[in-house]
């Protein structure tokens, strides 16, 4: 999936990595990847129907800085690129 929105059942979907500082999301679901990124996404809380923040990007789009659940987590862009979110307006 390249980092453009897709719709599905009425909700629009796209990629984490398509995300602007200040926008808010909802994790949906994960897009392929490694098992092993997909269990530590999980075990950093990144769970679906997790609601969280982007707080920054860095110039070059790596990292990426998040708040969810009272806490910030710093992400790689391969990382952001496998969480498949909805955008909260």
């Amino acid at each position: 999936m390249k980092n453009e929105n897709h719709y599905q059942y009425g909700v629009a979907i796209m990629q984490l990595s398509a995300m602007q500082s200040g926008e808010r999301g909802t994790v949906l679901a994960y897009g392929a990847g490694q098992k092993a990124y997909r269990q530590r996404l999980l075990a950093m809380g990144l769970m679906p129907g997790t609601v969280f923040t982007v707080v920054r990007v860095a110039p070059l789009g790596d990292p990426y800085e998040l708040t969810l659940r009272g806490y910030t987590l710093s992400l790689r862009k391969h990382e952001a690129a496998m969480l498949l979110v909805e955008p909260v307006r």
